[in-house]
C-alpha cells in the first residue's frame, strides 16, 4: 500500500509539473505576441509621424511623391511583419483587428502617394487635398480598431490566461495613436502643412453643404456587410453596385465611384455625370479583371468633391473572399 500510495504521488506530481510547463509555455507565447505586436505598431506609428512630418517638409511635388511611396511601403512592410507572427489561439481575435488596422495604414499611404503630387500643382488641389483628408479619416478609423478594439482582445487573453497586466511587473499592452490630432481630418488644415492654397468659394464653390454618404455595396442583389466575411465569385470580374446619397445641399457634377482591392493593383472606377441634394441614387462599379482567387478587404468610396469638408462616410471596407 505504501508503494501504491508513493507511485500515485508520483504521478500526480509529474501531472502537475507537466501542466505547469504547459502553463508556462502558455503565458510565455502570450507574453511574447504582445510584446511582438508592440514593436510592430510602435514602428508603424513612427511610419505615420514620418508621413505628416513629410507632409509639412515643404518638398516639390515629385520629391514628395517619392518620399511617401517609400513611407506607404515601410506601412506594407509592417503588415507582412504582423502576418508572420506567431499567433496564440487566444490571440487569434486580437490579431484580427492588428491585421485590419496595419492594412488601412498601408491602403491609406498609397492612396496618399497617387493624390499628393495633384495637391502640390494643378488644378484638381482641392480635390486632391479633399481625397487626401478622406485618407486621415482611414487612419483615425486604424487607431480605433488598434486602441479600442485589439488592446481590449488582448488585454481579454492575458487575464484570461491570468497573466498580470500593468506596471510594474506585469505586461504592458502597447497604446499609441498613427494619427496624433484630428485637425489632420480637415481639407483646409492639410492644405496649410502642404503650403499650398486651395481655390477661393467665391464663384467656383457654391455655399452650402457639399458631398455624399455611402450607404451600402451590394453584389449580384447581395448586400455585403462590413464586419463579416462576405463570399462572391471572383469571375467573371465582380460588379459592385453603390448606393450612395447626396448629403449636401447643392448639385454635384462628374461624382466618381471607386472600388479598390487592397494588396493589389486592380481598381474599377465610374462617373456620375450628375447628383442632387438629398437624391439617392445607386450606380455600378466593375472591376477591370478578376483578383486571384483568396481572402481580400475590398475598399468601395464615393470621392471628396470640391467644398465637401465630411469626408468619413465616404468609405466602406469589407472583408470579402473571392473564389
Amino acid at each position: 500500500m505504501v508503494a501504491l500510495a508513493a507511485i500515485v504521488i508520483f504521478v500526480v506530481a509529474v501531472l502537475l509539473l507537466v501542466r505547469g510547463c504547459q502553463v508556462s509555455a502558455q503565458n510565455s507565447s502570450l507574453r511574447s505576441y504582445n510584446n511582438r505586436v508592440a514593436m510592430v505598431m510602435e514602428h508603424s506609428n513612427q511610419t505615420g509621424a514620418q508621413l505628416l512630418s513629410e507632409l509639412a517638409a515643404g518638398s516639390s511635388a515629385a520629391s514628395l511623391r517619392t518620399q511617401v511611396a517609400a513611407t506607404a511601403a515601410d506601412a506594407a512592410s509592417q503588415l507582412q511583419s504582423a502576418q508572420a507572427l506567431n499567433v496564440p489561439s487566444a490571440m487569434q481575435p486580437a490579431q484580427q483587428d492588428v491585421l485590419l488596422s496595419l492594412q488601412m495604414r498601408r491602403d491609406g499611404l498609397q492612396e496618399i502617394t497617387r493624390e499628393v503630387q495633384s495637391a502640390l500643382a494643378g488644378n484638381a488641389k482641392l480635390v486632391a487635398v479633399t481625397a487626401i483628408a478622406a485618407q486621415m479619416a482611414r487612419f483615425y478609423a486604424s487607431d480605433v480598431v488598434y486602441s479600442d478594439y485589439a488592446t481590449a482582445k488582448i488585454a481579454s487573453a492575458l487575464h484570461a490566461a491570468a497573466v498580470a497586466a500593468g506596471p510594474p511587473h506585469g505586461v504592458t499592452i502597447y497604446s499609441g495613436h498613427f494619427l496624433p490630432s484630428p485637425q489632420w481630418l480637415m481639407p483646409a488644415f492639410i492644405a496649410t502643412e502642404l503650403h499650398v492654397t486651395l481655390p477661393s468659394s467665391s464663384g467656383k464653390i457654391a455655399p452650402g453643404l457639399h458631398g455624399h454618404a455611402l450607404n451600402s455595396v451590394s453584389v449580384s442583389g447581395t448586400t455585403l456587410e462590413a464586419g463579416s466575411q462576405n463570399t462572391i465569385a471572383a469571375s467573371p470580374p465582380p460588379t459592385f453596385t453603390l448606393n450612395f446619397t447626396n448629403t449636401g445641399t447643392n448639385t454635384e457634377t462628374n461624382v466618381t465611384l471607386k472600388v479598390t482591392v487592397a494588396g493589389t493593383s486592380i481598381s474599377g472606377q465610374q462617373t456620375v455625370a450628375q447628383t442632387t441634394a438629398g437624391e439617392t441614387l445607386s450606380s455600378d462599379v466593375t472591376l477591370p479583371s478578376s483578383p486571384p482567387p483568396g481572402s481580400y478587404h475590398i475598399t468601395a468610396t464615393v470621392e471628396p468633391v470640391p467644398g465637401e469638408k465630411n469626408v468619413a462616410n465616404n468609405s466602406l471596407t469589407f472583408a470579402v473572399t473571392l473564389q
